[in-house]
């Protein structure tokens, strides 16, 4: 009974993951660390860790941390980045329980019964708010600072959109899976309910992930086998169609997604240099690239941005915009990890992508391949981005990134190493 009571505590954990991130940071936290711990307690046996210490992927995940413990060492205030760097342990560690979990359970997907109801609610919700100004619980409000973007849930952040993106290519390939043997009448549900979805990140407001969630968009559909090419043709078209009606019945997403586009690139040069001095996303990469240029090497520490660009006593020969980080993934990387951290980091998260590439297309795994395209689209150059790092940001990256490994028998890291 007690192991029933394990694993269906088990189930419970990994089942609200989405609802933990939700409702914030220490809740998210407290949950992955109660799915680790009984993991820890209940299943971790001596030959798993030999088997860890042997694991190419592992590897790479330790030395990964061993960088990051490395980069509080030389940063120009350690004490901010302390618990980001040494606080990524907890992925790892999530990465081998979510993999452990999928073993277990033979890779059964019923999990994400829950996952698929818990996003529909969030999508609900954001639709909801844009049309009514706020969303069902009344959060939400015309007079926010940063203009009338859907909140949903997140009551004074603009993350909805993030928290769509997230999800959206696992429960779409869950979708896929559980009718791809159903009539054809049926089988045209999933595609419906992914323009549903890609819209609903549209509405948001948030352009960023908007154009990210277009691009994996056009990946995804490309990799699937669900459909014929003339089938994928017209459901892309339907998405453009929807784009555009979208924005033509918002004067706000007008204005967000075409004129300030617009205004920016095709008006006088006069106009356009003045818009380009005054456009914060410039002046943020500016900023960024100067505290690079300053520290070239290995960048000022993780979250030591903000200590960097926020001082009183600030270089007049550099560029400097005070905020949190630089909102661009790369720019972020170089400025606050130099040439030798960003090398380090973005060569063993590109390997442990990468390296079961084949696998993917191979085996057809629609999850996998919703993961695959998550991933990818999180580097996508000069595109805005949260700081990737944060809490909220990398939750979602090794999410996605474990479950990429964890829901095929070819490429789960138990799989054939402990039977």
């Amino acid at each position: 009974m007690f192991k029933k009571f394990n694993i269906n505590f088990y189930d419970f954990l990994f089942a609200l993951l989405p609802l933990s991130i939700i409702l914030g940071p220490a809740v998210s936290l407290i949950n992955i660390l109660l799915f680790i711990l009984i993991y820890f307690f209940k299943y971790f046996k001596k030959d798993h860790l030999n088997y860890f210490i042997k694991d190419k992927t592992i590897i790479l995940f330790f030395l990964l941390n061993l960088y990051l413990i490395f980069n509080t060492l030389i940063s120009i205030e350690p004490s901010s980045g302390i618990f980001r760097n040494f606080g990524f342990v907890r992925f790892i560690f999530l990465f081998i329980a979510i993999n452990y979990f999928f073993y277990i359970k033979k890779y059964d997907l019923s999990s994400f019964k829950i996952w698929t109801a818990l996003f529909l609610i969030v999508v609900f919700d954001v639709y909801f708010e844009r049309f009514y100004g706020t969303n069902i619980l009344g959060f939400g409000s015309e007079e926010q600072d940063f203009g009338p973007r859907v909140i949903s849930f997140f009551k004074d952040e603009p993350i909805a959109g993030a928290y769509l993106s997230g999800l959206l290519f696992i429960v779409a390939g869950y979708l896929f899976v559980i009718f791809q043997n159903k009539k054809k009448t049926l089988k045209i549900i999933p595609l419906f309910m992914l323009l549903i979805f890609l819209t609903s990140v549209l509405i948001t407001g948030e352009r960023s992930n908007t154009i990210k969630i277009f691009v994996g968009f056009l990946l995804f559909v490309s990799f699937l086998d669900y459909f014929k090419l003339k089938y994928k043709i017209i459901f892309s078209a339907s998405f453009v169609i929807i784009f555009f009606v979208s924005l033509y019945q918002s004067d706000y997403l007008r204005v967000r997604y075409i004129e300030q586009v617009y205004n920016l690139f095709f008006t006088s040069e006069e106009k356009a240099q003045k818009d380009y001095n005054n456009n914060q996303y410039f002046k943020l990469y500016k900023s960024g690239l100067s505290v690079f240029q300053k520290n070239p090497i290995f960048g000022v520490g993780n979250k030591n941005y903000r200590v960097e660009t926020c001082h009183d006593n600030k270089p007049d020969k550099f560029d400097y915009f005070c905020t949190t980080h630089p909102h661009q993934i790369y720019i972020e990387f170089l400025s606050e990890h130099g040439i030798v951290g960003t090398v380090i980091s973005l060569s063993v998260f590109f390997i442990i992508i990468f390296k079961i590439l084949r696998n993917i297309i191979d085996s057809k795994n629609y999850i996998q391949i919703g993961t695959f395209v998550y991933l990818l689209v999180n580097f996508l150059p000069l595109i805005p981005s949260g700081a990737f790092f944060s809490d909220f940001n990398i939750t979602f990256f090794m999410l996605n990134l474990s479950l990429m490994y964890a829901v095929s028998e070819k490429t789960n890291i138990f799989e054939n190493k402990l039977n």
